[in-house]
Protein backbone atom coordinates (compact mmCIF):
# COMPACT_ATOMS: atom_id res chain seq x y z
CA UNK A 1 0.00 0.00 0.00
CA UNK A 2 1.67 3.25 -0.85
CA UNK A 3 2.16 6.27 1.36
CA UNK A 4 -0.66 8.38 -0.77
CA UNK A 5 -3.45 5.74 -0.31
CA UNK A 6 -2.62 4.64 3.06
CA UNK A 7 -3.14 8.80 3.61
CA UNK A 8 -6.27 8.87 1.82
CA UNK A 9 -7.59 5.67 4.33
CA UNK A 10 -6.07 7.65 7.46
CA UNK A 11 -8.22 10.47 6.67
CA UNK A 12 -11.30 8.32 6.22
CA UNK A 13 -11.10 6.86 9.29
CA UNK A 14 -10.61 10.31 10.81
CA UNK A 15 -13.16 11.67 9.48
CA UNK A 16 -15.21 8.59 10.12
CA UNK A 17 -14.62 8.51 13.44
CA UNK A 18 -15.32 12.69 13.34
CA UNK A 19 -18.73 12.02 11.64
CA UNK A 20 -19.72 9.18 14.42
CA UNK A 21 -18.84 11.42 17.67
CA UNK A 22 -21.01 13.96 15.87
CA UNK A 23 -24.09 12.05 15.56
CA UNK A 24 -23.60 11.40 19.47
CA UNK A 25 -22.84 14.77 20.37
CA UNK A 26 -25.97 15.58 18.07
CA UNK A 27 -24.03 18.51 16.40
CA UNK A 28 -25.79 18.12 12.98
CA UNK A 29 -23.75 20.53 10.62
CA UNK A 30 -20.05 18.90 11.80
CA UNK A 31 -22.16 15.47 11.04
CA UNK A 32 -23.55 16.57 7.38
CA UNK A 33 -20.47 17.56 6.31
CA UNK A 34 -18.54 14.69 7.41
CA UNK A 35 -20.99 13.00 5.65
CA UNK A 36 -20.55 14.05 2.69
CA UNK A 37 -16.94 13.37 2.71
CA UNK A 38 -17.17 9.62 2.98
CA UNK A 39 -17.77 8.69 0.36
CA UNK A 40 -15.19 10.38 -2.15
CA UNK A 41 -12.40 9.86 0.18
CA UNK A 42 -13.48 6.12 -0.01
CA UNK A 43 -13.45 6.34 -4.06
CA UNK A 44 -10.25 7.98 -4.31
CA UNK A 45 -8.44 5.43 -1.99
CA UNK A 46 -9.59 2.85 -4.24
CA UNK A 47 -9.00 4.27 -7.50
CA UNK A 48 -5.18 5.08 -5.72
CA UNK A 49 -5.25 0.95 -4.56
CA UNK A 50 -6.36 -0.54 -8.03
CA UNK A 51 -6.40 2.03 -10.55
CA UNK A 52 -9.68 2.06 -13.03
CA UNK A 53 -9.50 -0.91 -15.31
CA UNK A 54 -10.88 -3.85 -13.80
CA UNK A 55 -14.55 -4.07 -13.90
CA UNK A 56 -15.33 -4.48 -10.02
CA UNK A 57 -13.55 -1.45 -9.34
CA UNK A 58 -15.35 0.38 -12.35
CA UNK A 59 -18.81 -0.99 -10.78
CA UNK A 60 -17.51 -0.48 -7.11
CA UNK A 61 -16.69 3.18 -7.73
CA UNK A 62 -20.51 3.36 -9.48
CA UNK A 63 -22.00 1.99 -5.98
CA UNK A 64 -20.40 4.24 -4.02
CA UNK A 65 -21.47 7.02 -6.05
CA UNK A 66 -25.01 6.35 -5.60
CA UNK A 67 -24.13 5.84 -1.77
CA UNK A 68 -22.79 9.18 -1.70
CA UNK A 69 -25.87 10.43 -3.10
CA UNK A 70 -27.76 9.01 -0.86
CA UNK A 71 -25.81 9.54 2.36
CA UNK A 72 -26.37 13.44 0.90
CA UNK A 73 -29.69 14.28 -1.12
CA UNK A 74 -31.90 13.32 1.67
CA UNK A 75 -30.32 16.19 3.90
CA UNK A 76 -31.80 18.39 1.41
CA UNK A 77 -35.87 16.52 2.31
CA UNK A 78 -37.86 16.52 4.86
CA UNK A 79 -39.70 13.64 6.29
CA UNK A 80 -40.68 10.59 3.92
CA UNK A 81 -39.34 11.68 0.62
CA UNK A 82 -35.98 12.24 2.68
CA UNK A 83 -36.43 8.21 3.56
CA UNK A 84 -37.20 7.66 0.06
CA UNK A 85 -34.40 9.16 -1.75
CA UNK A 86 -32.26 7.33 0.40
CA UNK A 87 -33.79 4.22 0.06
CA UNK A 88 -34.17 4.88 -3.95
CA UNK A 89 -30.18 5.46 -4.29
CA UNK A 90 -28.85 3.31 -1.78
CA UNK A 91 -30.91 0.60 -4.01
CA UNK A 92 -29.03 1.33 -6.96
CA UNK A 93 -25.97 0.91 -5.37
CA UNK A 94 -26.91 -2.43 -3.88
CA UNK A 95 -28.25 -3.22 -7.54
CA UNK A 96 -25.15 -2.29 -9.16
CA UNK A 97 -23.05 -3.96 -6.27
CA UNK A 98 -25.08 -6.94 -7.37
CA UNK A 99 -23.96 -6.99 -10.67
CA UNK A 100 -20.55 -6.64 -9.85
CA UNK A 101 -20.04 -9.46 -7.61
CA UNK A 102 -22.28 -11.64 -9.02
CA UNK A 103 -19.20 -13.19 -11.31
CA UNK A 104 -18.06 -14.52 -7.86
CA UNK A 105 -21.27 -16.42 -7.28
CA UNK A 106 -19.89 -19.72 -7.35
CA UNK A 107 -17.50 -18.36 -4.38
CA UNK A 108 -19.71 -17.42 -1.87
CA UNK A 109 -22.26 -18.70 0.64
CA UNK A 110 -24.57 -19.50 -1.52
CA UNK A 111 -23.14 -22.44 -2.74
CA UNK A 112 -21.95 -23.58 0.58
CA UNK A 113 -23.83 -25.57 3.73
CA UNK A 114 -27.19 -24.72 4.16
CA UNK A 115 -26.39 -23.56 7.65
CA UNK A 116 -24.37 -20.75 7.29
CA UNK A 117 -27.11 -19.71 3.84
CA UNK A 118 -29.35 -19.59 6.76
CA UNK A 119 -27.66 -17.29 9.01
CA UNK A 120 -28.71 -15.09 6.29
CA UNK A 121 -31.95 -15.74 5.77
CA UNK A 122 -33.94 -15.94 9.10
CA UNK A 123 -32.74 -12.84 10.55
CA UNK A 124 -33.93 -11.53 7.00
CA UNK A 125 -37.30 -12.96 7.29
CA UNK A 126 -37.26 -11.63 11.53
CA UNK A 127 -36.40 -7.92 10.67
CA UNK A 128 -38.85 -7.91 7.81
CA UNK A 129 -41.65 -9.08 10.15
CA UNK A 130 -41.06 -7.00 12.68
CA UNK A 131 -41.07 -3.73 10.81
CA UNK A 132 -42.98 -4.31 7.34
CA UNK A 133 -46.40 -4.02 9.50
CA UNK A 134 -44.97 -0.59 10.77
CA UNK A 135 -44.10 0.99 7.47
CA UNK A 136 -47.15 1.46 6.02
CA UNK A 137 -47.17 2.77 2.23
CA UNK A 138 -43.14 2.51 2.78
CA UNK A 139 -43.42 -1.47 3.29
CA UNK A 140 -43.19 -2.35 -0.77
CA UNK A 141 -40.15 -0.20 -0.95
CA UNK A 142 -38.67 -1.45 2.67
CA UNK A 143 -39.34 -5.49 0.82
CA UNK A 144 -37.70 -4.27 -2.28
CA UNK A 145 -34.66 -3.11 -0.14
CA UNK A 146 -34.46 -5.74 1.75
CA UNK A 147 -34.36 -8.36 -0.83
CA UNK A 148 -31.35 -6.71 -2.90
CA UNK A 149 -29.65 -5.63 0.33
CA UNK A 150 -29.80 -9.46 1.24
CA UNK A 151 -28.82 -10.46 -1.96
CA UNK A 152 -25.83 -8.05 -2.20
CA UNK A 153 -24.68 -9.46 1.40
CA UNK A 154 -24.70 -12.82 0.03
CA UNK A 155 -22.60 -12.66 -3.03
CA UNK A 156 -20.33 -9.87 -1.45
CA UNK A 157 -18.78 -13.66 0.50
CA UNK A 158 -18.05 -14.78 -2.97
CA UNK A 159 -15.53 -11.42 -3.55
CA UNK A 160 -13.22 -11.93 -0.79
CA UNK A 161 -13.45 -12.29 3.46
CA UNK A 162 -13.04 -8.38 3.65
CA UNK A 163 -15.86 -8.41 1.25
CA UNK A 164 -17.94 -11.14 2.95
CA UNK A 165 -17.53 -8.87 5.98
CA UNK A 166 -18.64 -5.20 4.48
CA UNK A 167 -21.85 -6.97 3.10
CA UNK A 168 -22.49 -8.28 6.60
CA UNK A 169 -21.78 -4.90 8.32
CA UNK A 170 -24.00 -3.08 5.51
CA UNK A 171 -27.04 -5.48 6.20
CA UNK A 172 -26.63 -5.17 10.32
CA UNK A 173 -26.39 -1.00 9.25
CA UNK A 174 -29.63 -0.94 7.10
CA UNK A 175 -31.50 -3.41 9.95
CA UNK A 176 -30.57 -0.84 12.63
CA UNK A 177 -32.14 1.98 9.78
CA UNK A 178 -35.04 -0.25 9.58
CA UNK A 179 -35.71 -0.57 13.32
CA UNK A 180 -35.32 2.33 14.13
CA UNK A 181 -37.50 3.57 11.65
CA UNK A 182 -40.45 0.95 11.78
CA UNK A 183 -39.67 -1.54 15.02
CA UNK A 184 -41.68 -1.42 18.26
CA UNK A 185 -38.66 0.27 20.56
CA UNK A 186 -38.13 3.41 20.94
CA UNK A 187 -34.17 3.95 19.75
CA UNK A 188 -32.26 7.27 20.62
CA UNK A 189 -31.79 9.24 17.92
CA UNK A 190 -28.18 10.52 18.43
CA UNK A 191 -26.91 6.69 19.40
CA UNK A 192 -29.38 4.96 16.97
CA UNK A 193 -27.34 6.91 14.40
CA UNK A 194 -24.08 6.52 15.73
CA UNK A 195 -24.32 2.83 15.87
CA UNK A 196 -25.76 3.12 12.06
CA UNK A 197 -22.56 5.04 10.46
CA UNK A 198 -20.21 2.87 12.73
CA UNK A 199 -21.19 -0.20 11.01
CA UNK A 200 -22.04 1.57 7.86
CA UNK A 201 -18.41 3.09 7.31
CA UNK A 202 -16.96 0.12 8.27
CA UNK A 203 -18.91 -1.88 5.85
CA UNK A 204 -17.69 0.27 3.27
CA UNK A 205 -14.58 0.17 3.73
CA UNK A 206 -14.61 -3.48 3.86
CA UNK A 207 -15.97 -3.96 0.75
CA UNK A 208 -13.42 -1.50 -0.93
CA UNK A 209 -10.72 -2.91 0.84
CA UNK A 210 -12.24 -6.62 -0.01
CA UNK A 211 -12.42 -5.07 -3.75
CA UNK A 212 -8.87 -4.47 -4.34
CA UNK A 213 -7.59 -7.60 -2.75
CA UNK A 214 -10.01 -9.62 -5.06
CA UNK A 215 -8.39 -7.40 -8.28
CA UNK A 216 -4.79 -8.40 -7.08
CA UNK A 217 -5.60 -11.71 -6.79
CA UNK A 218 -7.29 -11.87 -10.26
CA UNK A 219 -4.43 -10.10 -11.50
CA UNK A 220 -1.59 -12.51 -10.44
CA UNK A 221 -3.93 -15.63 -11.25
CA UNK A 222 -3.93 -14.14 -14.78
Amino acid sequence: MSRRSLAVLSVYAAVAVTHVGAQLAEAETLATTTQVLLMPLLALALVQLAGTGPRLVRLTLVALGFSWLGDSVPRLLEEDPAFLAMVGFFLVAQVVYIVAFRPYAGRSVLTGPRSVLAAYLLPAAALMALTLPEAGVLAPAVLVYGACLLAMALLASGVHPLAWAGGALFAVSDGLIAIGGFGPWDVPEAAGGAAVMTTYTLAQLFIVLGVVARTRADDAAR
